[in-house]
């Protein structure tokens, strides 16, 4: 008979690799007929029925994707239920400030992204180099330069308007604490 060897965790789990158990873990598959990814995602099978469908990523996104939140709703239901839900969900939009992210990592919204395509800019440009690019641009289409250009007019409102988004964009990034 073999003598027992003496164990390296001395009872703390976390010494342990992850994964290194010698217990058989379960994984449930997806419901979906073939598919053989782990099913994480739950998914009702009826409405207000406690059972559940357990679909992976990709199958999940197909059994929602007809789902209406507002069904069922008149018009006056609907918009009183959505200006709840935004006025529920505001107080996360006041934090963006205390981001981790910097610039041209997902951290600009698609607004800030079409301003710094008009500004011919990339994504990683900081502030200086828009401040920079708008100045030279609308240097070229300002309509003291060119009285009566309707072209340049409406040029240098898109120039503007693109500044004043990555302006208002930089000092929600900035503390001022």
């Amino acid at each position: 008979m073999a003598k027992a060897r003496r164990s390296n965790d001395w009872g703390f789990p976390r010494w342990r690799g992850y994964g290194s158990s010698r217990e058989a873990t379960t994984v449930r598959l997806c419901d979906r007929h073939g598919c053989e990814e782990p099913g994480d995602c739950p998914a009702p099978k009826a409405p207000n029925s406690p059972e559940r469908w357990m679909f992976c990523q990709k199958h999940a996104a197909d059994y929602n994707q007809k789902w209406d939140y507002f069904e069922g709703l008149d018009k006056a239901e609907k918009e009183a239920r959505a200006k709840a839900e935004r006025s529920e969900n505001a107080g996360y939009a006041e934090a963006q400030h205390y981001g981790w992210s910097g610039s041209g990592d997902g951290s600009r919204s698609a607004d800030e992204m079409r301003a710094l395509e008009v500004l011919d800019l990339e994504s990683d440009a900081d502030f200086t180099a828009v401040k920079k690019a708008w100045r030279d641009k609308a240097k070229t289409v300002h309509p003291d330069v060119k009285p009566g250009d309707k072209e340049a007019a409406a040029e240098f409102q898109k120039l503007q308007l693109a500044y004043e988004v990555l302006k208002a964009a930089e000092e929600r990034r900035e503390w001022k604490g």
